[in-house]
């Protein structure tokens, strides 16, 4: 176990969430989702003084030159804050996980076994610049019984500031012990501490960019629930219908590009008759394409494509194309420059179909149907704290099941071994 004498960043806030975690493991669901409903009628009354503190976080982030596709994941208005008040109130709704046996058995010793979920303890969360994390991540921990120690970036720190003291403030009033949420400070430091804190955090989840999720896999003593970029693809087969296409397509690429399920590489079969058409709509709505030989000789909007455009998650409004002879080169394509995040299909044929759900490797298989889907509000699980593409207990959007661990219940009447 970590001495907490080395952690002088976070070590404070680790013991007072530590503290509150063996609070919250056993409270009632009523008393989580009462708080759950103060806090989200705290954000909606407290909308402006949120409002201005993410103001002055994004005129910083905006002055320092960050890239709009960031400034949009940070900016919030009185709709967005609405919203994630709302994602609070929708987790009331869900069914606590706490307590769900997963599995039972009486044994042929007569002794009663059930596997019984449980809380993790303490979660800390790393992520960038998402203020709507900081409330998802709060609410999703708090309904799982967990105690949430928060890393956010720098440059929502002002924001993420304001949100935890109005969560923190309604949420203790609810009943809530001290220090079932905590923001950490928003340097390089405590997040080597936090990666380093075994013994006194649990699990530690990360969200954000490849380069965060490799310091945080590459440096965490404490256990990773790992979350991935998402390089995603929307494979047109040869037997799709040109408006459904299109219309998925579109979606995926447009609807919201700086998010991880938007979509970056459209392969389309080569005997797909409507590419031009399809191309066309795409240059029409904004996108950069960037192609191989097949797809510019379709439409003269197709700059170069590289190996790097492959690999790229653009999360902008660009997108790279590539004409491939069938399925099974679509899904080796997907095997070498996918993230393993959100793949999707669009097809009439069962047989594609079935094919590709067998043979593409990722978090979340989409048939006839936007990558954008891939969400833990819109899979119905509420809020998440992000998308798992490991291969461990948690994958796809994480909710609340995935928040938490098992015990075995083993109960006997007076047997021995």
């Amino acid at each position: 176990m970590s001495d907490v004498a080395d952690l002088p960043l976070i070590g404070a806030a680790a013991l007072r969430a530590r503290a509150a975690a063996r609070v919250l493991r056993t409270l009632p669901t009523d008393t989580k989702d009462a708080a759950l409903a103060a806090m989200a009628d705290a954000l909606v009354e407290r909308t402006e003084e949120v409002l201005a503190a993410n103001a002055a976080d994004v005129e910083a982030a905006a002055a320092a030159g960050t890239p709009e596709s960031v400034l949009d994941r940070l900016r919030l208005d009185a709709a967005r804050v609405a919203g994630v008040a709302e994602a609070l109130r929708q987790l009331i709704a869900l069914p606590d996980p706490v307590g769900d046996v997963v599995r039972g058995s009486r044994l042929a010793t007569g002794l009663q076994l059930r596997q019984v979920r449980v809380p993790m303890g303490v979660v800390g969360i790393v992520y960038e610049a998402r203020p709507n994390v900081t409330v998802d991540a709060t609410g999703l921990c708090l309904k799982s019984g967990n105690a949430a120690l928060l890393r956010g970036s720098a440059s929502a720190f002002g924001t993420n500031t304001a949100l935890v003291a109005v969560l923190t403030e309604a949420g203790t009033k609810a009943g809530l012990p001290e220090g079932f949420v905590e923001l950490l400070p928003a340097d390089r430091a405590s997040v080597g501490e936090l990666l380093g804190a075994r013994g006194v955090v649990d699990v530690v989840i990360p969200r954000g960019g490849a380069s965060l999720i490799e310091r945080v896999v590459r440096e965490a003593t404490v256990p990773v629930i790992e979350t991935g970029v998402g390089n995603c693809h929307v494979y047109v087969d040869a037997s799709a219908d040109p408006a459904m296409a299109e219309a998925i397509v579109l979606n995926s690429k447009t609807h919201r590009v700086s998010v991880c399920n938007s979509a970056e590489t459209l392969l389309v079969h080569r005997d797909v008759p409507f590419l031009p058409r399809l191309l066309a709509a795409l240059a029409d709505a904004g996108v950069t394409l960037h192609g191989d030989d097949a797809s510019r000789s379709a439409h003269d909007a197709v700059v170069p494509a590289t190996d790097e455009d492959w690999a790229t998650e653009y999360l902008s409004m660009d997108m790279a194309v590539r004409v491939v002879d069938d399925l099974p080169a679509a899904l080796e394509h997907i095997a070498r420059w996918g993230s393993g995040h959100s793949e999707a299909i669009v097809t009439d044929s069962a047989t594609a179909i079935a094919d590709f759900t067998a043979g593409v490797d990722a978090a979340a298989v989409l048939v006839n149907a936007s990558t954008r889907f891939t969400d833990g509000g819109e899979f119905g699980f509420g809020a998440e704290i992000g998308i798992s593409t490991q291969k461990l207990h948690a994958r796809g959007p994480l909710g609340l099941p995935e928040l938490t661990s098992t015990t075995y219940v083993v109960t006997g009447n007076g047997h021995t071994r």
